[in-house]
């Protein structure tokens, strides 16, 4: 039996980003190692990088999100990049998604362990709850699926004019490039790439960002949100 990968200590940088959360950050970090690793929802090869590779990485996302936005952290796993989000921005409304019991009993112990109350965890799949959870402000995600794929998840549940951040790797362009025309049909109406976390990572963490007009979701859920909202008030009267 191979031992475990040891969880190195937190570096310089993590004070200073996570700040008066840094003991939170710390024990998340711990949590992954241990029960994240043995629930299966991190490689063991991932402890010895939690840190700059994962906590830290996520963390500088806040660096693209506006004051107190209602965000959903779509395909959330074992909480990346929702619960760094949520130690480094209180004044955050932040929604952790994900289909998997087995994670969203994870997330849900860390929220409680940690004391985020400002965080709510959700069992669903982003096609399942479009239309059911109220429309936020941002929508975040990070190793979910190729960008074109994502974007049909994520862009329904915006609220109109809302955004998307998806962080990505060294294939961001080209992803970017070639879900142009399915960005377009969902109601996107700017691309960007942005580079975050200077001082903090490196390489810098890659954000693709993904702003939305007044439709998210394009003309098809519209159809399908305004369908449902018919069908609902029928029920009702009955």
């Amino acid at each position: 039996m191979t031992e475990a990968a040891e969880l190195p200590p937190a570096p310089e940088q993590a004070r200073e980003v996570f700040g008066e959360r840094f003991a939170d950050a710390v024990r998340y970090a711990e949590l992954l190692a241990e029960a994240g690793v043995q629930r299966g929802l991190i490689g063991p090869r991932e402890v010895p990088r939690l840190w700059e590779r994962h906590l830290l990485n996520c963390a500088v996302l806040s660096e693209a999100v506006p004051e107190g936005v209602t965000v959903c952290d779509v395909g959330s796993g074992a909480g990346l990049p929702g619960i760094p989000l949520a130690l480094v921005r209180e004044d955050l409304n932040i929604t952790l998604l994900e289909p998997l019991l087995r994670r969203t009993n994870f997330l849900t112990e860390v929220v409680e362990l940690l004391g985020l109350d400002h965080v709510t965890v959700v069992r669903g799949r982003a096609e399942e709850v479009m239309g059911k959870l109220p429309p936020v402000h941002v929508v975040t995600a990070r190793a979910v699926a190729p960008l074109d794929r994502l974007a049909t998840w994520g862009i329904p549940l915006l609220r109109p004019y809302g955004e998307m951040l998806a962080l990505k790797g060294d294939t961001a362009e080209e992803e970017l490039k070639a879900a142009a025309t399915a960005l377009a049909k969902l109601g996107a109406v700017s691309t960007s790439i942005l580079h975050v976390g200077e001082g903090v990572v490196d390489p810098l963490s890659t954000v693709v960002r993904v702003e939305v007009g007044e439709s998210p979701g394009g003309v098809r859920f519209a159809a399908k949100k305004a369908k449902a909202a018919r069908t609902e008030r029928t029920r009702r009267r009955r």
